[in-house]
């Protein structure tokens, strides 16, 4: 049986799509990173090993649509910046499946990932090894792109964040090769660090130039919203993806499957109740941001300029999702070729 054998619940979203301006211009230029670092077919320079797509399979990911709906106030210069990023964590994600998911090659998978982290070394500076495929050139390349001045408390944590994602890939291949799916209770906390969710404060703040209040920042309440809205990107991305990961790439590590073995449920029950989770994540997301947090707001006396910049943030994370969402039910890349989409 099939998810779309299943009858199924709506994936709720009551945040309105909204598009960068720049949307054209990122259309424009679309492939131009992607073919500099070998990660297209017939690329020239470098020689980075075999490509990791064809140009037609590039543009139906619709990466510059992902990245235009999911930050929609950010500059040009920023929008740029997260787009390579958006397509080198698509590249590692499609480079791992052919290379080792399809394979099973778990050393090999190990010792990819091994060579990855010495390109995440956080100190300015520090000497890069010499990339030997697209995947290790893009991370090279970003690496000094990734960390403007305005954003340096970052650099150490989001690479913290992208080591935590290359190494759920091995994970999740030794999950797959033994048959082993995870329990549920394991699972929502895994697939934060397995789908890069941990990398997606750094683009709200890139977009939006705005940061969570210190004062507020580590608090419960904060914590709790955060893992609300990783935990829909991560578990919405499972839904959508369910096809292609578990009948594609016979990948165990997907919710649906998550949560009927540890319900002890079949699929036809299974896909609504993943789907009643997601939901009810997200709903968490609005009653933190819209009844726990104004409250912590005033308890911690936060001056207005800080009020602002927090209610800048959260609507920029509110874009976030809604732009995830839109990609998640439009994008060729989860739905048949002939299906439409926003522009």
């Amino acid at each position: 049986m099939t998810v779309h054998a299943v009858e199924l619940p709506q994936l709720w979203m009551p945040h309105p799509l909204r598009v960068n301006p720049y949307l054209p211009d990122l259309h424009e230029e679309s492939e131009s990173w992607a073919r500099e670092m070998g990660m297209l077919e017939g690329s020239e320079g470098p020689s980075t090993g075999d490509p990791i797509w064809t140009r037609s399979r590039f543009h139906a990911m619709t990466v510059d649509q992902l990245t235009a709906w999911t930050l929609p106030d950010a500059s040009l210069a920023d929008l740029r910046v997260n787009h390579r990023f958006n397509i080198w964590a698509l590249a590692w994600d499609d480079y791992f499946a052919s290379a080792f998911k399809q394979t099973g090659d778990l050393p090999g998978a190990r010792i990819f990932t091994a060579r990855l982290h010495a390109f995440l070394r956080p100190e300015r500076g520090a000497r890069l090894p010499e990339p030997t495929n697209a995947v290790e050139r893009g991370i090279a390349d970003l690496q000094q792109r990734l960390f403007p001045p305005r954003l340096a408390h970052w650099h150490i944590e989001f690479n913290r964040a992208l080591a935590k994602y290359i190494d759920a890939g091995v994970e999740e291949l030794a999950n797959s090769l033994s048959g082993r799916i995870p329990h549920l209770i394991d699972y929502v906390p895994f697939r934060r660090e397995s789908f890069a969710a941990h990398t997606a404060p750094y683009s709200v703040e890139l977009a939006t130039g705005a940061r969570i209040p210190e004062q507020v920042r580590h608090s419960r309440i904060v914590r709790a919203l955060l893992d609300a809205f990783m935990d829909f990107m991560g578990l919405a991305n499972d839904i959508a993806s369910y096809e292609r990961e578990v009948h594609e790439e016979n990948d165990v590590n997907n919710l649906i499957l998550v949560v009927g073995t540890s319900l002890g449920i079949n699929l036809h029950a299974a896909v609504p109740a993943a789907l009643h989770l997601v939901n009810a994540r997200l709903r968490d997301f609005e009653r933190l941001r819209q009844k726990d947090l104004p409250l912590l707001v005033l308890r911690a006396g936060l001056h207005p300029e800080e009020r602002v910049e927090l209610e800048k943030w959260l609507r920029g994370a509110c874009s976030f999702l809604s732009g995830l969402h839109s990609w998640y039910t439009g994008a060729p890349r989860y739905v048949p070729a002939d299906a439409s989409f926003p522009e």
